[in-house]
């Protein structure tokens, strides 16, 4: 199992010492580093500065949103920062919510299925390069032919040649229906919130996908990268503490009321119950008592704290459950070297 360093978006500045933890992943064996994005920093810029620093580490988003860009402007971020790097370009999609896209971007978020499925082909088409990129679809037709269309519009091919055409295309899902998509038309999946002990649900849900008609992967070279927190520490009753925090905020302020897909996840759990309360708490803006009620397991499915020979034994629960990268955030570069250790599982 390999390890990803997963830098987040930023809060209100970009975060010090940064620079200094991605030549430490570099250093220490990580595979990848990925950049996230969600209503401030970009997923791309941070990867083309901090990534100068190396030459060994995949460089991936996780995730770009894709109603921030049309599907050539993300093929078009990507082919640079995979000319850039010398190949090492991870592309992570994602179509974030309704909150964000509607709000944010101002784009329909309807359909967010057929929209993910219509974006990936016209990337895959520019990566490919074998012709003018052309979609005839109902999200992204290209060339655009809405009603104030001037019929002036004319297919392309990228003037830059991609250094790869099979430039890995890897998708952020949560539900059954958009995991079994992301098995039939990805070539990764970075799950968040990865409970061991429902790998059997999620294998159905790939299994669906794999099985599709014209499917692209197989389980045997199909990646998936579960972003964990992970620290090694004497005092994991400190962790769960300050993930109490991150986990209210994420179940009930990350999404509508109506319609938030963290919480979904954590609803298939079980903690159905547990998630009406703290949404109920937190969109109530009674936010300390909302942390409060988020139960130790709640923390622990999806997080692993504790010695190292308690994470090292975790750890192989996460692969034994067919995750093939562990993609978790680092406070630090000593952390990073006591992560060191067990980089090679």
């Amino acid at each position: 199992m390999k390890f990803g360093l997963q830098l987040g978006y930023w809060g209100a500045q970009p975060p010090d010492g940064v620079g200094e933890l991605v030549t430490a992943a570099e250093e220490t064996g990580f595979d990848a580093v990925f950049a996230a994005e969600s209503w401030g920093s970009d997923a791309f810029a941070p990867l083309a500065w901090w990534g100068s620093r190396t030459s060994r580490v995949r460089l991936g988003t996780s995730v770009a949103q894709m109603s921030a860009r049309t599907p050539a402007a993300t093929a078009m971020h990507a082919l640079t920062l995979d000319h850039l790097s010398g190949g090492r370009a991870i592309l992570g999609l994602g179509v974030s919510g309704p909150q964000v896209v509607e709000g944010w971007y101002g784009q329909p978020f309807a359909q967010p299925l057929r929209r993910t499925r219509e974006y990936v082909d016209i990337v895959r088409q520019v990566f490919a390069r074998e012709a003018p990129v052309t979609s005839d679809g109902d999200h992204y037709g290209l060339p655009y032919r809405g009603p104030d269309a001037t019929g002036l519009g004319k297919p392309l091919k990228p003037i830059v040649h991609p250094l790869r055409a099979d430039l890995p295309i890897w998708l952020g899902a949560e539900g059954p229906r958009n995991i079994a998509q992301t098995a039939e038309i990805a070539d990764g999946w970075l799950a968040i919130y990865f409970a061991p002990r429902l790998a059997g649900m999620y294998d159905e849900w790939l299994d669906e996908g794999f099985a599709r008609s014209g499917a692209r992967r197989s389980r045997a070279d199909f990646e998936i990268a579960a972003s964990a927190q992970v620290v090694i520490t004497d005092d994991p009753a400190a962790e769960i503490e300050r993930m109490r925090w991150v986990s209210a905020l994420y179940i009930g302020g990350m999404g509508a009321p109506e319609l938030n897909f963290h919480a979904q996840v954590y609803r298939r759990m079980g903690y159905g119950r547990e998630v009406d309360e703290i949404s109920a708490l937190f969109q109530a803006g009674r936010k300390a008592e909302a942390a409060a009620a988020v139960p130790d397991e709640l923390i622990t499915d999806t997080a692993i704290f504790g010695d190292e020979a308690h994470v090292r034994t975790r750890l192989r629960e996460w692969a034994d459950a067919g995750v093939t990268m562990m993609l978790i955030s680092v406070s630090d570069a000593d952390q990073m070297r006591r992560l060191q250790t067990l980089v090679d599982l």
